[in-house]
């Protein structure tokens, strides 16, 4: 882990240097919305509830295998369609297969890195804008693994001020993030938990995850929060990476630094984590209407 004096300005020159990186071209949103029980595999998609609104907007953005080019990420277009079911607009962002990139997991292709990823998000919330149907201070980003480290990293003000400025999230939710040290090959290496972050955050997490390990974040976190950062955590005890993907139950790797990982989907760790950040977003963006 490389170590800064100056957090503020070290983050800034990681910025800097990453805004030179390589980066993959936008991506082109949904231009209507569909009804949710039109769509049956998962795709980039924006939904919405019954009547004229305005409502409450969720960007939802997947894990590093995207929505699943070789086996469908049922998980992620379930979490659409609960948001729907609750009341909120959805907009399911695909970062990779527009880009025929099939997965990300063991570092970045086609120009798919976590400043494009960051743009992407906000880039969505922009998008999500443009609707009468959707209240514009209430947009929201739940990200999921990769998504989650580049929902942690759109929490910071410099970040999104860097990928876009003037666009924020309301708040953010993230499940089992990465909190690691990234050390890019040709840019400046930089934490995904940064000093400045300023919009409400909630990070989920599991304890018998060997993927993203919870102990990493908790550290990172607890450090923002004791700065006055507006996060909050949980760690389900139980829980390995991908609680919440039913069809990668039983599912076994080994990661890109070398650990074994196994998924094990776990459906009251599913419904409870739904619970949390419903309940998160609605105290949260509720301060912004």
């Amino acid at each position: 882990m490389i170590l800064c004096g100056l957090a503020a300005v070290c983050g800034l020159n990681a910025a800097l240097a990453l805004a030179q990186m390589p980066m993959a071209k936008d991506l082109q949103f949904p231009a209507e919305p569909v009804a949710p029980a039109a769509v049956d595999r998962p795709q980039m998609a924006l939904f919405k509830p019954e009547g004229a609104g305005p409502f409450p907007a969720l960007v939802l953005l997947h894990q590093c295998g995207g929505l699943g080019t070789r086996k469908p990420n049922e998980s992620m277009l379930g979490w659409a369609k609960d948001a729907v079911a609750r009341g909120y607009v959805a907009l399911l962002v695909d970062s990779l297969g527009p880009r025929g990139v099939d997965s990300v997991c063991y570092g970045p292709k086609g120009g798919v890195i976590f400043t494009r990823g960051v743009k992407d998000a906000l880039q969505a919330a922009e998008h999500l804008r443009k609707f009468d149907f959707v209240d514009q201070k209430r947009i929201a980003l739940a990200g999921y693994s990769w998504g989650a480290m580049v929902g942690v990293l759109a929490s910071s003000a410099r970040w999104s001020g860097n990928a876009l400025p003037g666009t924020r999230f309301a708040a953010t939710v993230a499940f089992y993030p990465g909190c690691f040290n990234i050390k890019p090959p040709t840019a400046a290496a930089y934490e995904i938990v940064q000093p400045d972050i300023d919009r409400p955050l909630l990070v989920l997490m599991g304890q018998q995850d060997t993927e993203t390990p919870a102990e990493e974040c908790v550290a990172k976190l607890g450090a923002a929060k004791a700065a006055g950062a507006p996060v909050e955590w949980h760690v389900y005890p139980q829980a390995t990476h991908c609680w919440d993907c039913r069809s990668l139950d039983g599912y076994s790797k080994t990661d890109a630094r070398g650990n074994s990982v196994s998924y094990r989907y776990n459906a009251e760790y599913t419904a409870d984590s739904a619970q949390r950040m419903f309940q998160f977003l609605e105290r949260n963006m509720a301060l912004r209407q």
